[in-house]
């Protein structure tokens, strides 16, 4: 799942692998992320992303470095990104430093994948035609969906342990960027533990733009819970604000709702460039409030909350207006 796919492309491609870790009782988060851009046009490039968001002051570093792309980028088991190794595995590590306008950071990471079936690859798509075939032309795969993490990071001139903090690792790629999409996942403690992770999306088909398209799959213990029916919108809800996103989906599995709120939360405007020279803006939180409702088919329903530990996601192609400046 974390095989490189950028080797084989042709044209226009962009690929990403990413990490995030939250305290577990403080709302403390941080995300990095290696990515490759190809453009149609230009020089490819290799970049590395870190953000720490504090939500006890109100304050963030966020930081983004470009390098040209070599071949080494990707190598068995790693990658290269500019100032930053990655180990990728069940048992990783991600190592880097970086010193931007919010000023210094320096991180040693390490991270154990969760036994059983909570810690086992996600793909959210219902089929691998969706995954290995021409549409859409974003893809997203989890690979380690619940990390247990230790070491350190240092911002804001402090040092902060990360020893038990939980997230998760992703990796995406594509032609482009999604069009439009708020993304979701948050770990739930306690028993059995329990995590979500979702989207809803919007393509374009030529110079039409789709109605939001939604998948939602919930981990509890060793039972899986699906809500995949993306192309079914008469049993799907999705509202997406501008720090807020909601859905509701409907199947086989039962119905299940999850909300999601980074309102008064730390946020970063990321610039995702696409191959074709056009960018996106991302607004980024891994410290959202988040709901989860479920009324299983088979069992009894359960509510699920976490204060502080959603990452959310979402992207547009407009530039927010109250975000400031765009990392």
């Amino acid at each position: 799942m974390n095989a490189f796919r950028g080797a084989a492309a042709r044209g226009g491609h962009v690929e990403s692998y990413f990490l995030r870790a939250n305290h577990p009782d403080r709302p403390l988060a941080l995300w990095a992320k290696a990515t490759v851009l190809f453009p149609r046009r230009g020089p490819r490039v290799r970049e590395s992303w870190f953000i720490v968001f504090d939500g006890e002051r109100d304050r963030t570093f966020a930081h983004k470095v470009t390098a040209p792309f070599t071949p080494a980028f990707a190598t068995a088991g790693g990658l290269d990104a500019p100032g930053v190794r990655w180990t990728l595995g069940a048992r990783g590590a991600c190592r880097g430093t970086m010193d931007g306008e919010d000023g210094h950071a320096a991180w040693d990471l390490a991270w154990a994948r969760d036994d059983g079936p909570i810690g086992e690859p996600l793909s959210i798509y219902p089929s691998r035609l969706l995954l290995e075939g021409p549409f859409p032309k974003s893809k997203l795969l989890t690979p380690q969906p619940a990390l247990t993490f230790s070491g350190h990071v240092e911002a804001f001139g402090e040092r902060l342990s990360v020893d038990g903090w939980r997230g998760m690792q992703g990796h995406n790629w594509g032609r482009e960027h999604a069009f439009e999409y708020a993304w979701g996942q948050c770990f739930f403690p306690g028993s059995p533990a329990t995590w979500v992770e979702g989207f809803s999306g919007r393509i374009k088909l030529g110079p039409v733009l789709s109605p939001r398209l939604s998948a939602l799959v919930v981990q509890r213990g060793d039972r899986a819970l699906r809500f995949d029916r993306i192309f079914d919108p008469w049993r799907q809800r999705a509202e997406v604000g501008e720090r807020t996103w909601s859905v509701s989906l409907s199947g086989a599995d039962g119905r299940a709702t999850l909300e999601m709120d980074a309102g008064g939360r730390p946020m970063v405007c990321l610039g995702y460039a696409n191959p074709d020279g056009a960018l996106a803006y991302c607004t980024n939180s891994k410290l959202a409030r988040t709901r989860l409702v479920v009324e299983p088919a088979r069992g009894a329903p359960f509510t699920l909350e976490s204060p502080h530990g959603g990452a959310l996601e979402i992207l547009r192609r407009e530039r927010p207006a109250d975000l400031g400046r765009v990392v």
